[in-house]
Formats: structure tokens, C-alpha cells, sequence
């Protein structure tokens, strides 16, 4: 048993006062002693006094905040560790390459945080963590059971963005969400951005060093810009005495990774949604977990009881006959 306010367990002493005190009347008599002894008085008195102190006590115990401990209890179920990347550069608030009908549908951003919270909350199981990117990384949610959180975080990426592309800074920060977290058996990293940006060679080592030591499984899922290449155009060459494009260049460092890799590519929200739906299958592996049970709060049960207490000591009161003067 714990107590919020465990100082105000100083006052129980304060409950025995009705024991001690007398009342006025009870003193009043010169001399009682011809009277016969009334044993059923005695015992009322002694019960009436025995509820006073009843309702003190349930009154300091219920100020003080009586309750048990939470409890955590291991489950097995079937789910994941998620760490979340979203791009957050300007390009992000433009319509996808492809329209219907050449009709211009949703931004990218809003497409992307309406299927993401679509696929929390799918996940009964999971823990989510996340990070989003745009010139620098920016530390949102540590890894956590809290779908409400995650669900406002990935809303939230929906508005105003800048104008850079830091993919390596958002890998490498979502890297150390899963740092100090015990491994439950299946971890993953969702990257969703719609360009790419290059990433320096020691960068590049630390990734691929961090998700090697902690088994990250990368999942990339590219938003292609209007007129933009393909990730999966493996014939493309550059012009002579050119760099690879970065997003040619950041799929085959991916390649290299040690961990499971998988890219897709989406053009719509349609195929948005397939991608989502695609990893939501492949993350779904037996997982243990715990599961917190909440802790159980008497002080309503010790308010009940003192009020209780004083509702029969006041229908007494309204019954006693009064003292003659």
C-alpha cells in the first residue's frame, strides 16, 4: 500500500479525540449514584464514540491517498518497435506526380499523416517512437505504448515545413530511440520523405553501424516528385562526369545496410496506402510485452465510509432527547 501525501499520516493520532474529550452535559449531574447502572446506555455511548473516531480515521486516510502499486505483466503478442522519420521540407505540402484525371488531390504531408494514424492505430500491440527531418532533425516522441500521443505527433506534421532535406540527421536520431529500450524481438524504421538528400561517409558508417547493433529494419517509402526518377530504374545512368542523383545514391547505400531493407515508391495516396499496408504484413511477429495494470485508489472508499460515519452520528444527534436546564 502506497499514499499520495503520506505526511498527512501524522494526523491519525487526531482520530482518538472523541475518546478523549467529554461532552458539556455528561458533567452536569451533582450526583448519579442512586440511579441504576444502564449498560445499554454505556454501550451506546462507547459505539457513538467508536464512530467518531471511524469517520476521523477514514477522513486523514483518504486525504493522504491510499493506493496499490501499478503492476506490469508480461504479455505475448504480436507487433513491433517503431520508430517513425518524416520528411518535413517544403516539398512535402506539394500534390503528388500523379493526379486522376489530372485533377491535383491531396498534399503529400496530408496524405502521409492520414494513412500513418490510420496505421497506428491498427497496431494494438506496438510501440511507436518519432522523428522528423527537414534542414535538421527534430526529437518528437520517444519510443512509447501511447497511441494518443504518437496519433497528435503524426497530425501535427501536416503543417508548414522548410525547405532542406537532412535524411542522415533523421536516421541517425531515430537510431538512438531504441538505444536504452529492451529489445522486444522486432524492430523497424519507417523513412517517408519525397527526395532524398546526400549523407556524408561517416554518417553513413554510423547508420549502418547502429542498425546493425541494434536490429533496425529500414522500410523506405519515397513520395515521387513530378518529373522525378525512379528509385527502381536500375538501368539509369548519370551524364558523364556526374554524380548519381541522391535518391539513386541513397538507395544503394540502403543496399548495403546489414538489416532487413525494403523501398517503395508511391505516386498517389492510393499507392501510399498500399505501401503502408505492405509493412503493416511484414511487422506483424510475436512480441512479448508488458502490459501496465493500474494501481487500485481507496481514498473514494475512505471518504464513503467517514461520510457514512457522520450521516449516522448526525441521525443520532437529531434523536437525542435534549438536556432539561
Amino acid at each position: 500500500m502506497s499514499f499520495t501525501t503520506p505526511w498527512v499520516l501524522w494526523l491519525l493520532p487526531l482520530s482518538i479525540l472523541p475518546l478523549i474529550l467529554q461532552r458539556a452535559h455528561t458533567r452536569t449531574y451533582s450526583w448519579l449514584q442512586m440511579l441504576p447502572a444502564d449498560r445499554l446506555s454505556d454501550l451506546t455511548g462507547l459505539l457513538l464514540k467508536a464512530m467518531a473516531v471511524l469517520g476521523l480515521l477514514a477522513i486523514l486516510l483518504g486525504l493522504a491517498g491510499p493506493h496499490t502499486e501499478a503492476q506490469y505483466v508480461e504479455r505475448l503478442g504480436v507487433g513491433a518497435q517503431i520508430g517513425l522519420v518524416l520528411d518535413r521540407s517544403a516539398s512535402m505540402d506539394d500534390p503528388f506526380s500523379g493526379g486522376v484525371n489530372g485533377t491535383v488531390g491531396e498534399t503529400k504531408s496530408a496524405a502521409a499523416a492520414r494513412l500513418i494514424t490510420q496505421f497506428v492505430k491498427s497496431r494494438q500491440n506496438d510501440m511507436f517512437g518519432m522523428i522528423s527531418f527537414s534542414n535538421s532533425a527534430m526529437y518528437v516522441l520517444p519510443l512509447s505504448e501511447n497511441r494518443d500521443a504518437i496519433v497528435a505527433a503524426v497530425q501535427a506534421t501536416a503543417g508548414n515545413a522548410l525547405f532542406q532535406t537532412n535524411i542522415g540527421s533523421g536516421l541517425t536520431s531515430v537510431a538512438g530511440l531504441y538505444d536504452k529500450v529492451p529489445d522486444n524481438g522486432s524492430r523497424a524504421v519507417i523513412l517517408l520523405s519525397d527526395g532524398a538528400g546526400r549523407i556524408d561517409a561517416a554518417t553513413q558508417q554510423k547508420i549502418r553501424d547502429w542498425f546493425d547493433r541494434l536490429k533496425i529494419n529500414l522500410y523506405w517509402i519515397v513520395l515521387r516528385q513530378p518529373g522525378g526518377i525512379s528509385i527502381f530504374d536500375e538501368n539509369f545512368k548519370p551524364e558523364e562526369d556526374k554524380a548519381l542523383p541522391p535518391q539513386i545514391e541513397l538507395r544503394d547505400f540502403f543496399n548495403t545496410l546489414k538489416t532487413q531493407f525494403r523501398a517503395y515508391e508511391a505516386e498517389d495516396p492510393k499507392s501510399l496506402e498500399l505501401a503502408v499496408n505492405d509493412i503493416n504484413q511484414r511487422e506483424k511477429k510475436p512480441i512479448k510485452y508488458m502490459e501496465q495494470i493500474p494501481g487500485k485508489d481507496y481514498a473514494d472508499a475512505c471518504f464513503l465510509l467517514a461520510a457514512l460515519m457522520i450521516s449516522l452520528l448526525l441521525g443520532v444527534k437529531f434523536m437525542e432527547i435534549k438536556t432539561w436546564r
